[in-house]
């Protein structure tokens, strides 16, 4: 029993799915990839037990196979080939023999009897979205997403569809980004929570695909399909917060800036915090935004004035830089709007250009308390 596949061909597939192997697997098995082939179909499967992604590859063969093959052995041998054919034949000893130009190489094989298959999705809904959305969507969202294993709702990314739009929501309590494509519509309300790691995986994925992608979810598990790939994962259980709520809807002081500029400035100025609140302070007059910090304890203090647009009262107000860098970071625009309306409520962040057309993206930032 043999098939013959290209050694780049395959390597490629394997590093898209290896991905998801974990380091300490619950299972021995699951530090395996899963070959399972029926003539020139090759599927190949890598699996954490929470999520499960599949590729399918087309190989020389005739042969049925189910094997279960070490991953990090196969994918540290691959990378050493230069682009050639390689063979692999099933031995009588439990091994499979790897055969290229240059020579041969054996490896134990479990039987494929014993990897946990992937969930089959029963009462599933479906929606199809471009692979270029769901990659942004996921990019714009992720970084805001907490680490909270208390609150595991807050660990993954809020997806909502309706008929009107999708809209994408991650917070970890101190940051809040909305992400919304009204060009883009599911055939009925649906609300589900994306783990974190399944989501930095396509993301990974989508990089290098130019087609849409289909999502197939019920309750529990949601299914994304593309370029003969499948990710299978569990989605997180509980109701999301309700985020709506924390967005303030009257923000009558409005700021207009240059977004690099403003992120220079606040980086510079932010090495100069405290360590611990990474407190920076904005005090806007006019058309004059002074942002300033200080440790107290080293006697460090920076400040510095930039030119702006602004309307509304004279403010001051205090944020966590870390949080504003991460936030004006995945902004693509060339100058944002930072909404206000007191300094103890949450400042929203938003791109003035650079938007597509049904592209909305919303970010929100606790204001810190500044000590006077």
């Amino acid at each position: 029993m043999k098939f013959i596949v290209s050694s780049t061909y395959l390597l490629k597939q394997l590093q898209l799915l290896g991905g998801v192997i974990g380091n300490n697997n619950a299972l021995p098995i699951l530090d395996n990839f899963l070959f399972e082939l029926d003539g020139n179909d090759l599927l190949i499967s890598a699996s954490d037990l929470e999520t499960t992604v599949v590729g399918k590859l087309q190989v020389e063969s005739e042969d049925k196979i189910n094997i279960a093959m070490p991953a990090k052995l196969l994918l540290e041998t691959l990378k050493t080939f230069p682009e050639q054919p390689l063979t692999f034949v099933l031995q009588e000893n439990n091994t499979v023999e790897i055969s290229s130009n240059h020579g041969k190489y054996a490896l134990a094989y479990v039987d494929g009897e014993e990897f946990p298959k992937a969930v089959s999705l029963e009462d599933s809904s479906e929606t199809q979205i471009a692979s270029a959305i769901l990659s942004t969507a996921i990019s714009k969202t992720i970084f805001a997403s907490g680490n909270d294993e208390l609150r595991p709702v807050m660990s993954g990314v809020f997806f909502q569809f309706s008929p009107e739009s999708l809209t994408f929501v991650a917070t970890d309590a101190h940051k809040l980004v909305k992400y919304t494509r009204t060009d883009v519509h599911a055939s009925k309300v649906a609300e589900f929570i994306m783990p974190k790691k399944p989501l930095n995986l396509l993301k990974g994925m989508l990089a290098t695909v130019d087609s849409d992608v289909s999502i197939e979810y019920n309750d529990s598990n949601a299914k994304f399909s593309f370029n003969e790939i499948e990710l299978v994962c569990r989605l997180i259980d509980g109701k999301y917060p309700n985020y709506e709520a924390v967005i303030p809807k009257e923000n009558p002081n409005k700021l207009s800036i240059e977004r690099s500029q403003f992120l220079s400035s606040v980086r510079r100025v932010s090495i100069f915090s405290n360590k611990t609140t990474h407190q920076i302070r904005l005090k806007i007059a006019g058309a004059e935004l002074k942002i300033s910090a200080e440790d107290i304890d080293y006697s460090n203090k920076a400040e510095e004035r930039l030119t702006c647009e602004y309307q509304g009262d004279d403010m001051e107000i205090g944020f966590n830089s870390r949080f504003f860098v991460e936030m004006l970071n995945n902004l693509d625009s060339s100058e944002v709007q930072l909404e206000m309306s007191l300094p103890n409520r949450a400042g929203i962040l938003t791109p003035i250009d650079g938007v597509e057309e049904g592209e909305k993206v919303t970010m929100l930032v606790m204001p810190v308390m500044l000590n006077s």
